[in-house]
This record gives structure tokens, sequence and C-alpha cells, in this order.
């Protein structure tokens, strides 16, 4: 079972409705029933306030918690279905299935010229790697500019407001992966 699954049955068990638990336990309703349908796992944090909400502690809700054994992902280009367009010339692409499960989130970044990426900001703790396949593309972090072309490489605190462009004269692209999970 999966932490998502674990707090539907105690819910259930308790005769209480997801809007009652989001009430309780200041979730956000939407939250709980991403991590209900296994969506995202939740933090920390929120699994405290679900459990104290719930009257279980921390260690029951983790007790049935499945450990993964499989530790082989095989997702063909085809099977790819996770998409998300930035722009009309831009997008990402998960690059491996069921990313909230894993420790990091690698993405294809595809930016057509003078493409750009949404500005993200993650929450403290979450770092981003990026390599560029081709093109030539203008990181913005913070304060500061990068520009960076075909196999170099970026590494940074992604809690720092950042976003790309494409500022080349064809199309860019290239891998980021994310640890841990974040969207």
């Amino acid at each position: 079972m999966q932490a998502g699954e674990i707090i539907r049955k105690l819910r259930k068990e308790r005769k209480m409705t997801l809007l009652e638990l989001s009430t309780r336990s200041g979730v956000a309703l939407a939250t709980l029933s991403r991590m209900e349908n296994g969506k995202m796992t939740g933090t920390l944090e929120s699994h405290m306030s679900v459990c104290k909400a719930l009257e279980v502690s921390l260690p029951a809700l983790y007790r049935d918690l499945e450990a993964s054994t499989k530790t082989v992902d095989v997702q063909t280009k085809k099977a790819r279905t996770d998409v998300f367009v930035h722009d009309k010339r831009s997008s990402s692409e998960m690059l491996a299935p069921n990313v909230l499960n894993k420790k990091m989130m690698p993405t294809m970044i595809r930016m057509q010229k003078g493409g750009n990426t949404h500005k993200e900001e993650t929450r403290p703790g979450v770092e981003k790697f990026a390599y560029v396949l081709d093109g030539k593309i203008e990181a913005s972090i913070g304060d500061e500019k990068y520009v960076i072309g075909k196999g170099d490489t970026l590494y940074f605190d992604s809690s720092v407001p950042h976003y790309f462009k494409n500022t080349g004269s064809g199309e860019a692209r290239m891998i980021c992966v994310i640890t841990p999970p974040a969207l």
C-alpha cells in the first residue's frame, strides 16, 4: 500500500469525508484527493497533520507502506504521455513513469527558437540539474543569467525563481533532473 491508500482506508474507517479530513487537518482538499489517488505523495508535514486529524501516530501511518522492490522501470518513447506545455514553442516531457514515487524526476525540455519555460520556484531543499543536448539556452536563476550550450551542464537550488529561454537559431533540448520530485 502507498501512503494515500492508507490515508483513504483510515479516513473511511472513521466514516470521515475528504472535506472533513481537509478541515480537521488543514491540508487542502485537492492535495488530499491527489494523495489518496496516488497523484502525489504529500509531505511529512501534511502526513503529520493528517495523522493528528485521524488520531493515529505517524509510525502507524507508515507501518503498512510497501517498499517498492521494482528496481527497473522501462518506458518507451511511444508510452510517454506526460507532456506539459509551457507556451506554443516549449514543452516538458516526463522521462520516467510514476515520478512522484521516485527519488528524482527526469524531464526533457524542448524549446523552439524564442521559446521559454514558465518561471518556476520549488520548495526549499529541491535541486535541479540540467544537461543541454542541443541548442543555446539562457537560464535565468534569481537575478543572474547563464548562457549554456550543447554539452554544458547547470546545477542549482530550484527554490530560487528560474526559467529557461532558447536564444539559439534552432530547436533547443535539454534533460533536467529534479530531486526530490516536485511539481
